[in-house]
């Protein structure tokens, strides 16, 4: 009998696991699932394909020999495993919107359509709203991810914590993480 192994967490190394940070939650939406899927390395795909996918064994030695031989680009195979695993969760419809979604924003530098939404109130200071909508754990954080330009107003990089704040802007931290401002 086959030795199954250990599915590994989102950085490769280790096994999965909430409490090292590095898991793909199973109670999250499709586009969450599709993107944490996508961020995995290379040299794990082969195993989450072996594991959490339900293709057959001719569609996974296929996806396993386009990588070895090259034949296979490692984003379109990253692809193909994102679409695999978030439809065994979500269906292949969810599975699609999540891949159009993931397309649009980190492909082509779109903005999604579907975001959290937050009322500007009179004195509301881009630190305090980032915390307060859990886009930062900390006010150090927000901080930090200013230095390292890990945040963005309409697409421009914020450099300084109190930009003007105006409804109708878009909040974005990180390459996944949008707010619109209402």
């Amino acid at each position: 009998m086959a030795k199954l192994g250990i599915l590994p967490g989102t950085d490769g190394e280790v096994r999965m696991s909430k409490s090292l940070g590095n898991h793909i939650p199973l109670n999250t939406n499709a586009e969450d699932m599709y993107g944490k899927v996508m961020s995995i390395p290379d040299k794990a795909m082969s195993v989450y394909a072996r594991l959490a996918t339900q293709w057959t064994p001719e569609v996974l030695h296929s996806f396993e020999n386009g990588l070895a031989s090259n034949t296979l680009h490692p984003r379109d195979a990253k692809m193909k495993l994102a679409f695999g695993i978030t439809s065994v969760f979500y269906g292949d419809t969810a599975a699609g919107a999540a891949q159009d979604q993931f397309v649009n924003t980190f492909q082509k530098g779109n903005v999604p359509d579907d975001m959290p939404e937050y009322q500007l109130k009179e004195g509301d200071n881009l630190i305090d709203i980032l915390v307060s909508e859990k886009m930062a754990a900390s006010r150090g954080e927000v901080r930090r991810l200013l230095e390292q330009q890990g945040i963005k107003l309409d697409g421009e990089t914020v450099s300084d914590a109190s930009v003007e704040l105006k409804p109708g802007a878009v909040l974005q931290v990180g390459k996944r993480r949008f707010l619109r401002l209402i």
